[in-house]
């Protein structure tokens, strides 16, 4: 008998403290496409993407050109003009990566100017998340919008809308 009890006081227990954790789900996603302060961001950002791009496409542009011509004209060059093409073909080609690289590579520009603009805002969002945990007593919540799978969650248990209550916008 007393080999029955402890195991079955041990599962009531942790079934007990299994039952006493809180949590909810909020989409991140979903609360910064309503801050109107992310959508600006959002739209800079695009902007500069698309101008560096440009500026990408166009050197692409030239590039390409100079290896057509460079093909057109390798069999009439000398040796040694042929070397001084060959390396100005090297050069422009590595220009072009490493602005590239510059632009859009890790930790470039467009990396940069998005932890300038966009990362203040999910502080923000991530301040009024942990405001409503230690509020209403959440033992973790948990973001549906990327990174972490969540098969099913419960609408009611979505709490998008009171970040964004906390954050002062209006749904």
């Amino acid at each position: 008998m007393k080999k029955l009890i402890l195991p079955l006081l041990i599962v009531l227990l942790a079934g007990f403290s299994a039952s006493a954790q809180r949590y909810a789900v909020i989409d991140t996603k979903y609360i910064l496409g309503k801050l109107p302060e992310y959508t600006l961001a959002d739209k800079k950002l695009q902007d500069l993407s698309n101008q560096w791009q440009k500026e990408i496409d166009g050197k692409q542009t030239l590039l390409n050109q100079m290896y057509k011509d460079f093909d057109a004209e390798q069999f009439m060059l000398s040796d040694e003009l042929k070397k001084k093409r060959e390396d100005e073909l090297f050069n422009k080609e590595k220009e072009l990566r490493d602005l590239q690289k510059k632009r859009f590579g890790y930790e470039g520009d467009l990396f940069k100017e998005r932890q300038n603009l966009v990362k203040p805002l999910q502080d923000k969002v991530y301040n009024a998340v942990q405001k409503i945990a230690a509020a209403r007593g959440y033992d973790f919540i948990l973001d549906k919008s990327e990174g972490i799978t969540v098969i099913f969650a419960d609408p009611k248990l979505d709490k998008s809308d009171d970040v964004l209550r906390e954050l002062g916008v209006k749904n």
